[in-house]
């Protein structure tokens, strides 16, 4: 047994021993989870892709006169926030999209620009344009603001996303004989592809699945600055069915994070858009994972042959109901670029970058190793397979019929 106290030792006295969650597999593979344990003492784990449930919140700073955006409008390069909360503090939402969406065209939601792409400029450091309007009180006078500010002119900016880093996913297919946009990515008709988002087994909750470090208060590479996981995501299902070792074998647990903006980066905050769907950013997010003992050498040594994931057809299954898996396969298969969904071969295709992931993840062991990045022990546990914690589906019901 090894404490994070223990390993926070080590890594000040230069000793520590860090290496990437690709590599880990391969250690253990050789040397088996024993061994491993008592060598390796920090498992450093990435990922990038697409998480709509991403924003920033962002204290504007007061005006001469002073201006109550509370209750008004405010746009961020045409780009609405909201700004139901006080005088100057708002939040942009990563989907938030442009009034004028081309909501009547063959592709609603096609814009090429919108929430995530601001956020993704004001983390480069970009001037941002405000627009604010306001109805005008005795203690904030002002009623309109037009300017430009960036990520040095105001007074905090800092990335508050309700669901990050899912743990596991489903594949996405179409049965239909139409193409379907989707937060997936276009997905092709007659089971023509697969698409799936996840690093697989650089993944972070992937290799703490029983969240024994990764919890309220653990520090966490975020958009290229440090972070910390603030809560448990919404959407959290440790419930979820998972493998007799206890690996998640579909979506499970979920992570609220929290990190100034101020240090991030666009090369790990970056808009995107979906076609037919909207504007979503694709954000980079890493944990350490300290190894304990042996059964943590064991977690983070498990590899894409260990971890399957549910494949749902989106067509149909997916927005009519509480989604039914066609089949299940590895993450070693959806990487080896088709996978068999009822007797035919489907090209499967990433919409997330395990590039980028091992990118993270080997940033996030230099910051270890070099004794910048501390680990932290959790102030609160996650809420674990034992919570009793299951998704409800909302149903459209009188009060009466809720009683």
């Amino acid at each position: 047994m090894k404490s994070i106290a223990e390993i926070n030792e080590k890594i000040k006295k230069g000793k520590v021993v860090v290496v990437t969650a690709d590599e880990m597999v391969e250690i253990v593979k050789k040397n088996g989870t024993k061994k491993a344990a008592q060598q390796v003492d920090v498992v450093t784990t990435g990922t990038f892709g697409p998480m709509c449930s991403s924003g920033m919140f962002m204290n504007l700073g007061h005006s001469k006169p002073r201006i109550k955006v509370g209750g008004g409008k405010c746009y961020l390069n045409d780009v609405p926030a909201y700004c139901g909360i006080a005088a100057v503090d708002i939040y942009l939402g990563a989907t938030s999209m442009p009034d004028d969406d081309p909501r009547n065209t063959v592709y609603p939601g096609a814009f090429k620009y919108g929430g995530g792409h601001v956020i993704e400029e004001f983390v480069s450091g970009k001037p941002i344009r405000l627009d604010a309007t306001a109805y005008g009180t005795d203690c904030y006078p002002r009623k309109k603001i037009s300017t430009f500010i960036n990520k040095e002119t105001v007074n905090e900016a800092y990335i508050y996303s309700p669901r990050n880093g899912y743990q596991n996913y489903n594949v996405g297919v179409n049965v239909s004989q139409r193409v379907i946009h989707t937060y997936m990515g276009v997905i092709k008709p007659n089971l023509g592809s697969a698409n799936y988002s996840s690093a697989g087994q650089l993944s972070p909750l992937l290799k703490d699945p029983k969240y024994r470090t990764i919890g309220i208060g653990t520090r966490i590479f975020l958009g290229g600055g440090v972070g910390y996981v603030a809560w448990q995501g919404t959407q959290h299902n440790p419930c979820a069915a998972r493998t007799p070792e206890g690996l998640p074998k579909g979506g499970a647990g979920t992570l609220a994070v929290i990190g100034d903006a101020k240090q991030m980066s666009g090369n790990y905050l970056k808009g995107a858009s979906f076609l037919g769907y909207g504007p979503t950013m694709f954000v980079g997010l890493g944990i350490p994972i300290p190894v304990l003992d042996e059964e943590m050498a064991f977690f983070t040594s498990r590899s894409d042959e260990d971890f399957y994931a549910q494949v749902v057809d989106y067509s149909s299954d997916y927005p009519q109901r509480i989604p039914a898996s066609l089949c299940e396969v590895t993450y070693a298969q959806l990487k080896s670029g088709k996978i068999t969904v009822k007797g035919k071969d489907v090209p499967t295709f990433p919409i997330s970058s395990y590039s980028k992931a091992r990118e993270i993840a080997s940033m996030l062991k230099t910051w270890v190793e070099t004794g910048s990045f501390l680990l932290t022990n959790p102030v609160e546990p996650l809420p674990g397979v034992d919570s009793g914690i299951s998704l409800v589906t909302l149903d459209e019901r009188t009060p009466e019929e809720m009683q």
